[in-house]
């Protein structure tokens, strides 16, 4: 953790590079939070977590992020701002067409008509970091371009600096708090939100995974093809996949004879990346998994990537394991190795309060349908477990909780898909413990 906060640290003369550019935003960002802070401070009370969930969407791209990684990590914030923050949303305006012009010709060097023969200048989608449009070659490959919004380095540089100071300082008035924890975390943040923005990353993610499927002999689960004579930092071409998405089960039987095969060969293939690739597809919503015309499943956008180490993922697999049979004590013995603790866990004790946390929610399966639209009972037992783990002093790594979170989707296509089936003792899942 601490080797990235120097870097954080050095940026912070950027701001002095960004000029009035960099004063503006600070300005914006104390003009959003400041009336809704002197509220609560003249009120003394808490601020609301939808007050400020709202507060992260208006200031856009930073904070949007930071409410995404609240979201997805409650072993680090308190139930309430996990629950409202599951609503964050990570849509916005499109920008005009002439802008996403001038990214890509200022960014490849070239003009627009020198790489694309057709370029849809209604955007396909439209969220804080990019732009995707739809457009042809030259060459005559159908693509989509995915296009970084001008400005999003020096926003996120000017806000991870702004947090950055402010994070220092609670750490100085907070003397509970260890060294460099919230900072840490801060830069952690600023670190992987520099990654999202960096699409030579992303081509050389797709480039890793195709070479892993062609490794590993998978043919029936494919990736996005990077045109790397099209990409830059700020421009990603990809070869354009037609498809729907696994959610759309009306439609599923026009694509595929058998859509329960083709989720476990894409549980299977996902799983054999866990040991196999460098890393994992951190990012597998519906959107993110398409069945494909020819009856294969698209794995798309690798912005967003985990990295997991073995030990981790086998107590990953016990603690899920665990849950399913409402074995107590296998969950308290893989959450301590999971979790990351100073201090010597009490695992009877913690066993005996999982278990009464069990029998409070007895009418609870804990396998049951994970809906990413609505409140459902495997988060909120999840984030018990994970207030529970922080009475006895574990906190689970951002990697255990990206991983956390894929399980809960591909629980959501299985139940929709496959209802009767279980990932833990199905023998056509490989879990490639080994």
């Amino acid at each position: 953790m601490k080797s990235g906060i120097p870097s954080i640290a050095a940026s912070g003369l950027e701001l002095a590079r960004l000029g009035w550019r960099g004063v503006l935003r600070v300005g914006k960002t104390v003009g959003v939070m400041y009336p809704k802070a002197l509220i609560c401070l003249l009120q003394w009370r808490a601020p609301d977590p939808v007050e400020v969930r709202e507060s992260f969407e208006k200031l856009g791209v930073t904070y949007i992020k930071l409410g995404q990684l609240i979201a997805s990590s409650p072993s680090i914030f308190p139930k309430n701002y996990v629950e409202a923050f599951q609503g964050c949303l990570d849509q916005t305006t499109p920008i005009p067409f002439a802008r996403v012009r001038e990214v890509i010709e200022s960014d490849l060097g070239r003009k627009l008509e020198e790489v694309y023969s057709h370029v849809d200048p209604q955007p396909l989608a439209s969220a804080s970091i990019a732009q995707v449009h739809a457009a042809t070659l030259l060459s005559g490959e159908d693509v989509v371009i995915k296009v970084q919004k001008p400005g999003v380095e020096a926003v996120l540089t000017t806000d991870m600096n702004f947090m950055f100071v402010l994070s220092r300082l609670i750490e100085l008035v907070s003397p509970g708090l260890s060294r460099e924890s919230v900072s840490g975390m801060v830069s952690e943040l600023y670190q992987s939100m520099l990654d999202e923005c960096d699409f030579i990353k992303e081509a050389g993610n797709l480039d890793a995974f195709n070479r892993f499927l062609q490794r590993e002999g998978i043919q029936d689960v494919i990736a996005p093809k990077a045109y790397h004579q099209a990409s830059s930092k700020k421009v990603l071409t990809m070869e354009r996949f037609y498809g729907i998405p696994l959610t759309d089960y009306d439609n599923l039987d026009k694509y595929t004879p058998d859509p329960a095969l083709v989720l476990i060969t894409g549980l299977n293939t996902w799983f054999a990346s866990l040991m196999q690739c460098d890393f994992f597809h951190a990012d597998l919503h519906s959107g993110n998994i398409m069945l494909l015309e020819d009856g294969r499943l698209g794995f798309i956008d690798f912005g967003l990537v985990g990295h997991i180490q073995p030990a981790i993922w086998k107590a990953m697999f016990a603690l899920m394991d665990g849950l399913s049979k409402q074995d107590y004590e296998e969950i308290a013995r893989s959450m301590v190795t999971v979790g990351m603790t100073s201090q010597e866990v009490d695992t009877a004790a913690l066993t005996r309060d999982i278990r009464n946390l069990f029998e409070r929610a007895a009418e609870v399966d804990p396998l049951v349908l994970v809906d990413a639209d609505v409140g459902n009972e495997i988060n909120a037992l999840l984030m018990d477990l994970a207030e529970l783990g922080k009475s006895y002093g574990i906190r689970f790594p951002r990697s255990f909780t990206l991983l956390l979170k894929q399980f809960l989707y591909f629980d959501r296509y299985v139940e929709m898909l496959v209802p009767n089936m279980d990932i833990f003792s199905d023998e056509r899942i490989h879990l490639m413990l080994e």
